[in-house]
């Protein structure tokens, strides 16, 4: 399990670790929504996640299962922000939930990569191709027109969601960075990640006031077989999503991650009207779901198109090079 990211991964592991991570993600959305339905304490679900992908990379490491390197404090130093800004992610993501129909989420989380865009702006890497820019606004246009027609509108929800938005670009900008400056495999970064958030997640939810009431609520709702098998499926997906998502941004780049949630948004929004329930149907809501749907695809496309030109462009110099 040690992948190091570089450069030159193979076409097979690029593929593998977008597909991977894809459909992690998109099982995640339902398997979380669904917990929430049942148990609303997000913060406590979420410090339950990190611990087990805490705990199962320790003992493997320990067992000699997962090569991995033990605590370097300055690697953790490093790494405190991208923890912080992933479980912030997480945290309002989670929450959204809470208020936010499926199909309505994945609309606002579609917006990443506009924040990715201008983030990458700012930090000196260009203006973006027509293409880029105009599907990048189709996304902006069809959440606004869908967040008129969503009748179920939650204000808390919605406001949850682009804050995670916000994290989630910080996140994945600051995860591509550290994983190409120090070397480290997907499972080490997913390790300090979880050991890193617990002091945070442990503060937030005693704070809050949400333990101890959510740990007794937790063991009061597991004496349902149905509950308890739930709980521990997004335990087991929460690490499996942890170590795709590190995956897919350190073997391809963050932009990648980026059009991969995207493009398995398509599914999401499909499934989300037909599953959970919480949708109320309204042809404007559905009309710009549909918009925000068709740019993301676009979008996809057109990056797609960016990068294959460039790679032609990188072949082209090295011949004339060569001459």
């Amino acid at each position: 399990m040690d992948n190091r990211g570089d450069s030159d991964a193979s076409p097979f592991l690029s593929i593998f670790a977008a597909l991977s991570y894809g459909i992690a993600s998109m099982a995640m959305v339902f398997i979380n929504k669904a917990v929430l339905m049942q148990y609303s304490n997000s913060m406590t679900l979420l410090t339950l996640q990190q611990l087990a992908t805490a705990l199962l990379i320790h003992f493997g490491r320990v067992a000699g299962y997962i090569k991995a390197q033990g605590v370097n404090w300055e690697t953790a130093r490093k790494l405190l922000l991208v923890s912080l800004f992933y479980n912030a992610n997480v945290a309002f993501a989670l929450a959204s939930l809470k208020g936010v129909n499926i199909p309505m989420y994945i609309a606002i989380k579609r917006l990443t990569p506009l924040a990715v865009l201008v983030a990458g702006f700012f930090r000196g890497k260009g203006t973006p191709t027509p293409q880029v820019t105009l599907s990048v606004l189709l996304i902006a246009a069809g959440c606004l027109i869908a967040a008129i027609g969503d009748f179920s509108f939650d204000l808390y929800g919605y406001s949850m969601a682009f804050t995670s938005v916000f994290f989630q670009t910080m996140y994945l900008v600051l995860v591509e960075r550290s994983g190409a400056e120090d070397g480290l495999s997907s499972v080490e970064i997913m390790f300090y990640n979880s050991f890193l958030s617990l002091p945070v997640l442990l503060f937030l939810i005693i704070a809050t006031g949400e333990f101890p009431n959510s740990l007794s609520l937790l063991i009061a709702k597991s004496n349902s077989l149905s509950f308890l098998m739930l709980l521990i499926l997004s335990l087991i997906m929460g690490i499996v999503l942890n170590f795709t998502m590190f995956l897919c941004t350190i073997v391809n780049s963050a932009l990648t991650t980026t059009i991969v949630g995207v493009l398995k948004g398509v599914g999401s929004t499909t499934l989300g009207f037909v599953l959970l329930g919480g949708v109320q149907v309204h042809a404007l809501n559905v009309t710009g779901l549909m918009i925000n749907t068709a740019g993301g695809v676009w979008y996809s496309y057109a990056k797609y198109q960016q990068k294959k030109s460039k790679q032609l462009k990188t072949m082209t110099d090295l011949e004339a090079h060569k001459k």
